[in-house]
């Protein structure tokens, strides 16, 4: 019986790759450190029957016309990442990882550990208060710090942090993965503002806990904490720039969980440099797909002791990395079954 091959972008979790591998040869690219390039990609199309690609691959049309290649499984098409354009003039079926319907009640406060919902916003949330915790109580440093010395100060000046109790953290943009944050912020004693285009109603706003603050200046200035939570849309780039960064006082802390395209990268270089801000937790960046392929993090940002950088990772638990790979790696195994070219 001949037996398809499928070629995997990236690691992923066991238990998909164990599902594909009853009903196919898998082939895994090896490295964890770096996005696989285009020419790869090209090259495993003329030797694979199915991609399974990762939210950050692109699909080019080299891939797609005179190559191997059937079918590519993935969690969506993208067409700021994907050519849209070539996967439609193609015989190359795009196979989707089927989405959940969102519960009907609490959307922001449950999720499915079958299914995935909520996993993924849930995850996030944590993340970007672990980062928050990180800058509040210096972490990264303390952690640093004692690694290089060997020996300490019991209660060192040199490490205090600003902590969390009677701080203000601020909101740009609430919402899946806001909702969740505002929960584990609240406990821990974080007095919560926000901004949106559309204001919660006041029942939600008591219901989290909430202020509103309509002119988002105003949160910018008055936030200890200035978490970036908001969409990315092409009117939205380098919404953050100099001019806001100086809004922010100079203890505060800026933590990006949403887009780097969002962000004036040098503006925020040169504002944590000039001590405008105080520091900075960033879990995305102006380097990566679908800016640009190759993702890389800037060496100034790498060098800053302030800054606590994460790789656009955010979902990286084994629940929700587990039920985002399973959903695609069923879509994939899924179209085997019928297509009827194995038997």
């Amino acid at each position: 019986m001949t037996r398809p091959h499928i070629f995997v972008s990236q690691p992923i979790p066991e238990p998909a790759l164990e599902l594909m591998r009853q009903h196919a040869e898998v082939e895994v690219f090896p490295w964890d450190h770096r996005e696989v390039s285009v020419d790869e990609l090209h090259a495993a199309s003329l030797r694979s029957d199915y991609f399974f690609l990762m939210h950050s691959n692109p699909i080019r049309e080299q891939f797609l016309f005179n190559t191997r290649l059937k079918g590519i499984g993935c969690a969506v098409v993208r067409d700021d990442l994907h050519d849209v354009a070539a996967l439609e003039r193609s015989d190359v079926k795009v196979l989707l990882a089927r989405h959940p319907e969102p519960p009907a009640v609490d959307p922001e406060g449950t999720y499915d550990v079958e299914t995935g919902w909520g996993l993924n916003p849930r995850a996030t949330s944590d993340l970007m208060v672990g980062l928050l915790l990180n800058l509040a109580y210096r972490i990264t440093e303390s952690d640093d710090y004692c690694r290089r010395m060997g020996f300490f100060q019991e209660m060192t000046m040199a490490l205090m942090g600003q902590g969390c109790v009677g701080k203000t953290v601020g909101l740009y943009g609430l919402g899946r993965v806001g909702k969740q944050a505002v929960r584990k912020l609240k406990a821990l004693d974080l007095r919560v503002v926000y901004t949106k285009r559309t204001r919660l109603s006041a029942q939600d706003e008591e219901r989290l806990g909430v202020e509103w603050v309509e002119e988002a200046d105003d949160l910018i200035a008055q936030s200890d904490y200035l978490c970036l939570l908001t969409n990315f849309e092409p009117a939205n780039l380098k919404m953050f720039g100099e001019a806001q960064f100086k809004l922010m006082k100079p203890t505060a802390y800026f933590i990006n969980v949403a887009r780097g395209r969002l962000v004036d990268e040098d503006a925020l270089i040169r504002a944590l440099q000039d001590k405008t801000i105080a520091g900075a937790g960033l879990e995305v960046f102006w380097s990566e797909p679908p800016n640009n392929i190759d993702a890389y993090i800037p060496v100034e940002l790498r060098k800053m002791d302030n800054v606590v950088l994460t790789p656009h990772n955010g979902g990286a638990t084994y629940l929700s990395r587990g039920a985002q790979t399973m959903a695609i790696a069923k879509a994939i195994v899924a179209e085997i079954e019928t297509c009827g070219l194995w038997d």
